[in-house]
């Protein structure tokens, strides 16, 4: 929310390809009509409001013609070009109608992983609510490294929400919510209208379904969610078609989707930079030992507890702190560089040097 109108509620609503386009492309008039009179509807009972929206390559499909999805990434970059231009046309249009205004803010992995960018990002936004505008956000796909793109907008929309410390994300998707297993498949999928802890998600599978048009399925919105709440931003699933599901999910009214509950103790902003936006450069594996420290007591680690690392990495950059078995304990800065690590390995506790303080670590495992 911004920083004069701490009164305020922010809320992040995210669609998706699916919902904003049809099926060859062309972008679905009803649906953008919707949001945005939804959208003016919580701006005008003081609600600030930012809208992620994916769309971009579809629309860029349709508006030159094409039959079908290239696959080239040169091609897929002009083509979100196109598309993004005239998704925020349209939705100008009919904001305008409204008198209301929409800003493009186009973002790469990059401006979340980088402590600086991510600050500018933020107070960017933060401006453009205080000024009454609607940011419009999207992953800037015209230029997007393949290799170091987010994937998904879901991501994405988790990330501003946290930024700007929203208080509600709101994904948007052709299910009524998150279920027991996939519906279309299966009859006796059972809707989940609540999720307050990782045990509430054990009988489910969310599998990685999606449309051939976009990039995220029910997983990523897991992820998402997951992101969310340890911000202490409240997560709600919902089917985009819904009557009214924007307004009625920001305003926590019943028979909407799923909502997953906020944390109620929440991570520092750095330490949430540290767990989901900053970039990793590398990996450290733990023993038993060190593993069941970092849980159980929260202690730091230090380089005796150390099996193996990979990557190269310095003093202050974001490590991957993993269990033998693979599995990811946490994300934490490293005290040391990867050079000083080595040398340090075999040492004895006595002598054995910080790796990362328990200050600057944050621990994942055993949560949705």
């Amino acid at each position: 929310m911004t920083q004069n109108s701490a009164h305020k509620l922010c809320a992040v609503i995210k669609v998706g390809t699916s919902s904003i386009t049809h099926a060859d492309g062309t972008i679905n008039d009803n649906m953008v009509v919707a949001l945005c009179r939804q959208i003016v509807e919580l701006k005008n009972a003081g609600v600030e409001v930012l809208l992620v929206t994916s769309g971009a390559v579809a629309a860029g499909v349709a508006a030159m013609g094409l039959s079908e999805r290239p696959s080239d990434v040169s091609t897929l970059q002009a083509l979100a070009a196109i598309g993004q231009s005239r998704l925020m046309q349209r939705y100008n249009d009919e904001f305008a109608l409204h008198g209301a205004i929409g800003a493009q803010v186009l973002l790469v992995p990059h401006d979340f992983a980088d402590r600086q960018q991510y600050l500018h990002a933020r107070q960017t936004m933060l401006r453009l609510l205080e000024l009454g505008v609607v940011p419009i956000v999207n992953e800037n796909d015209a230029i997007a490294n393949d290799e170091i793109r987010f994937g998904d907008n879901d991501r994405i929309a988790a990330l501003v929400a946290h930024s700007v410390s929203a208080d509600v994300l709101v994904l948007l998707t052709d299910q009524d919510g998150l279920f027991t297993s996939d519906p279309r498949y299966n009859d006796d999928a059972q809707l989940i209208a609540e999720v307050q802890s990782s045990s509430d998600l054990l009988s489910i599978s969310a599998g990685s379904a999606g449309t051939a048009r976009g990039s995220g399925g029910m997983a990523s919105k897991l992820s998402a969610a997951r992101i969310a709440s340890w911000s202490g931003i409240r997560t709600v699933i919902a089917r985009a078609t819904k009557e009214n599901v924007v307004v009625d999910a920001v305003q926590s009214r019943s028979g909407v989707g799923t909502t997953f509950v906020g944390r109620d103790r929440q991570l520092s902003a750095r330490k949430l930079w540290i767990a989901f936006a900053a970039e990793t450069t590398g990996s450290v594996v733990i023993d038993k030992g060190a593993t069941q420290a970092l849980l159980n007591r929260g202690t730091s680690l230090l380089a005796v507890g150390v099996v193996s690392f990979t990557g190269q990495f310095e003093h202050g950059e974001v490590v991957e702190v993993l269990s033998e078995k693979g599995e990811l304990v946490a994300r934490g800065a490293s005290a040391i560089s990867s050079l000083e690590l080595s040398s340090a390995k075999g040492k004895g506790a006595d002598h054995s040097p910080l790796v990362v303080h328990r200050d600057e670590l944050v621990l994942l495992m055993g949560d949705f």
